[in-house]
């Protein structure tokens, strides 16, 4: 029986168009217009010519755009921006979807593979695109005996974690999400969290794969934490501080992975495993327990971890770079913003000066934010260069290597640090 294609019909097609376009003004006037008014009332307004603006007269500046910068530039002095969009999970998202697509490309030309190819002119690089609208568009199936609660939560849990712990990481001087003193204490309670996250995920699901993978996630970061913490005390002891930026700043001169490569390397190491990256993917190994504790997760929820994955990778990559290669401290390279140079040859200050909002940003952050980047990227490119390089390692040899030889250089690591600081070569005042 041969079925037959309903006729275009241009009546039924229009009709269609005004449905979406009703539903999406709708959904502006009801859900974006408060949105937006709700950022309004939490900006300190600027004054423009003599003139206070108001969360009611902020939109005028569609009508005169010489209020754009500076209102622009007040919404970006708000904690809401800086969660959002800068240094918080907006740039964070950004740098590991670039993480994911550089991933795939580099393990490709380590194994002479293609890669990501066909998806967009340019290498592929529309794939990131298809593969986020097949994880939205895909049916999410929970197991029947699974805790549904549990089983749900897990992925939002997970997520948030990570983004906890990229909110305490500063990019440049004064640009934090969370600038408080016991910062590194921050950072341990947060990463703390994941293995109970995790072990909680694996047991909802009720099915013996994600078990395994939960109960070896378990067990391989615990057994890494330790050392994972005992290699940053050095730091803390030449510093004198828990705060992540006064660390930072304490590098000016130097960073201290000069002075404590062992507990650089130890912390490195740790990290690797505490990611569940190649040497250390136990709790994921594909060719033993299917996907491990994500077996059972599936559509968008398997999305979240994903994305709480990356951002986690991100933020160790970050935390490393701003505990050991001085965060956003080196070269002056950014250049100083032009000048304004009169007729008769007289030099003014900088011609961003007389436009109103401007700059939006300064020298001093664009560098470091500049620095803090090249760092990062450099750290993720060794974090992701063993999956393409290392095989998997066996459960008794990490148990062993986290218990015995990381812990010892650890302690090796707090004996350096402690020596010299008895020794009075460094302090909490920096090179004596």
């Amino acid at each position: 029986m041969s079925v037959i294609a309903p006729k275009f019909k241009l009546s039924e097609f229009i009709k269609s168009l005004l449905d979406n376009v009703f539903w999406i003004l709708l959904i502006l006037v009801l859900i974006g217009i408060p949105l937006v008014f709700m950022v309004l009332f939490a900006i300190e307004m600027p004054v423009i010519n003599g003139e206070l603006l108001t969360p009611f007269l902020a939109l005028t500046w569609i009508a005169d755009p010489s209020r754009t910068l500076p209102i622009i530039k007040a919404f970006m002095a708000t904690d809401i921006f800086r969660v959002i969009a800068f240094p918080g999970f907006g740039f964070a998202a950004l740098l590991a979807a670039g993480t994911i697509f550089v991933e795939r490309k580099m393990l490709a030309k380590l194994q002479l593979r293609v890669g990501p190819f066909y998806c967009g002119k340019i290498e592929g690089i529309l794939q990131l695109m298809g593969d986020g609208l097949k994880l939205i568009s895909k049916e999410i199936i929970i197991p029947a005996k699974a805790d549904k609660p549990i089983f749900w939560a897990a992925p939002v849990m997970f997520v948030g974690a990570a983004a906890a712990f990229v909110a305490l990481i500063p990019v440049a001087p004064g640009w934090v999400v969370a600038d408080v003193d016991l910062g590194l204490l921050g950072v341990f309670a947060v990463i703390g969290f994941f293995p109970i996250i995790t072990i909680l995920s694996a047991w909802s699901a009720n099915s013996k794969f994600p078990f395994i993978g939960g109960i070896r996630a378990l067990f391989q970061m615990v057994s890494f934490e330790i050392p994972l913490i005992l290699s940053l005390l050095g730091v803390v002891i030449l510093t004198g501080t828990l705060n992540l930026s006064e660390i930072a700043a304490s590098q000016s001169s130097f960073p201290w992975i000069v002075f404590l490569p062992v507990g650089a390397i130890v912390f490195f190491i740790t990290m690797l495993a505490e990611l569940e990256r190649i040497p250390f993917d136990l709790p994921e190994a594909e060719s033993e327990i299917v996907a491990g504790w994500l077996t059972e997760l599936s559509g968008m929820m398997y999305g979240l971890v994903q994305l709480g994955t990356y951002l986690k990778l991100y933020a160790f990559a970050a935390l490393f770079v701003v505990l050991f290669l001085g965060g956003w401290n080196g070269p002056m390279v950014v250049p100083p913003f032009p000048a304004e140079i009169l007729t008769d040859g007289i030099v003014m200050g900088p011609i961003t000066a007389n436009i109103p909002g401007l700059p939006l940003f300064t020298q001093e952050m664009l560098n470091g934010t500049l620095w803090f980047v090249l760092k990062t990227v450099g750290v993720i490119f060794f974090i992701l260069l063993p999956r393409g390089v290392f095989p998997r390692i066996r459960i008794d040899m990490l148990l062993s290597l986290g218990w015995t030889k990381l812990i010892g250089l650890a302690f090796v690591n707090i004996f350096i640090a402690l020596g010299l600081l008895y020794a009075g070569v460094l302090g909490p005042g920096g090179l004596q």
